[in-house]
């Protein structure tokens, strides 16, 4: 093949190795400057990411945590732990003259101390002391709400040894199955795996947004006084365990209703009881935390309005043809999944309520239902 040199851009050899030279450094400077700046550009990537997240993450903390923990995330007494809490984020403020304690400790009792250097720890110690005693001082509203200056870390508190992240997302995940009793509402599920309603991108969504409440060690003494209900440490199973068994005795052997009894025997049950819907609404709110799921219709359907659907809406359906409001509650409450409502997930509810509840707790439950839509 014959190439006419004339077309070519450059005609001599050697103009075209400098060419060749020049544009093939010229590539390993734009590719090293590249290289060098990759980090940023994925530094800036990762924060947009995160940033898109967190605005996730609080929408759905609002449409699904605020009514519990609060829409500023200090909590709520009785009811939820505040999540915008230095006592989440394991910031001490008397870390400091904690490790300094220690370390003066550890000098004083070694045997190559002065004398005249004891004399000065000592001082120091007990100037310390009176600074941890001004501190706690100013602790006061925290300490009413149940904060433990001597354990300033959730995660200490429950033993926890992993990450503040991965605590956060499986709570999440799982729930605080056995907050409800001592808390006012019960914290469910809201993994998808354990048959909750969110998905694992939306559980790290929150999580992004409850970790931005951290301010490292920006915290305050009026940020910890603001926070309106702190954590409490899990109770002892065994003596969860031996308190039941004490109510139960308490209880004068009155008859629990059973998970597994039909419908048509447990109304013939209720016939000889009549309904207290103060000690409903207590049961709902307290012990058996059936407001953390119905409240805010996240997930499982509203407490208001239930006596009006299931009368103008459920009842209507043909395969309740034959209920009545009483018998449909009594089904919704004993056996959950025998109908679960459009648009909220199946397995959510308990299943053993009926091993719970006493006819009369029963009673006096639907007797509350029932009055949300009474005329004042």
């Amino acid at each position: 093949m014959n190439f006419n040199l004339q077309r070519l851009l450059v005609e001599r050899m050697e103009h075209r190795i400098l060419v060749g030279t020049v544009a093939f450094l010229a590539i390993m400077v734009v590719t090293g400057w590249v290289a060098i700046n990759e980090g940023g550009r994925m530094a800036a990537f990762d924060r947009q990411f995160l940033a898109r997240s967190i605005e996730r993450g609080a929408s759905l903390y609002v449409a699904n945590c605020a009514t519990c923990h609060g829409v500023d995330g200090l909590g709520q007494t009785g009811r939820a732990p505040g999540l915008n809490s230095p006592h989440l984020f394991g910031y001490s403020f008397v870390g400091e003259l904690d490790t300094e304690t220690l370390v003066l400790n550890a000098e004083l009792a070694n045997a190559a101390t002065t004398e005249e250097r004891a004399a000065e720890i000592d001082a120091r110690l007990a100037e310390i002391a009176t600074e941890r005693e001004a501190i706690f001082a100013q602790m006061g509203p925290a300490i009413t709400a149940e904060y433990d200056p001597v354990e300033p870390t959730r995660l200490g508190q429950v033993d926890w040894t992993g990450s503040l992240r991965s605590f956060i997302y499986t709570t999440l995940v799982h729930g605080r199955p056995a907050s409800g009793s001592y808390y006012g509402a019960q914290m469910v599920a809201w993994g998808q795996t354990a048959q909750g309603p969110l998905r694992a991108d939306e559980l790290e969504d929150l999580t992004n947004y409850i970790l931005n409440w951290d301010r490292g060690d920006a915290w305050t003494v009026d940020d910890l006084n603001a926070v309106q209900q702190f954590a409490k440490v899990p109770a002892d199973p065994v003596y969860v365990a031996q308190l039941e068994d004490m109510l139960d005795a308490a209880g004068g052997g009155a008859s629990f209703v059973g998970s597994e009894t039909p419908n048509a025997e447990i109304l013939a049950g209720l016939v000889e009881f009549t309904g207290d819907p103060q000690n409903g609404q207590m049961l709902y709110n307290g012990a058996l935390a059936c407001s953390g799921c119905h409240m805010n219709a996240a997930v499982a359907p509203p407490t208001e309005g239930t006596w009006t659907r299931v009368n103008e809406v459920r009842l209507q359906e043909a395969q309740f043809a034959d209920y009545t409001a009483e018998e449909y509650l009594v089904e919704s409450i004993i056996h959950p999944n025998a109908y679960v409502v459009e648009g909220y997930p199946s397995g959510v509810m308990l299943q053993n309520y009926g091993d719970r509840l006493t006819y009369q707790d029963l009673a006096d439950l639907i007797a509350y239902i029932a009055s949300q839509d009474q005329p004042n």
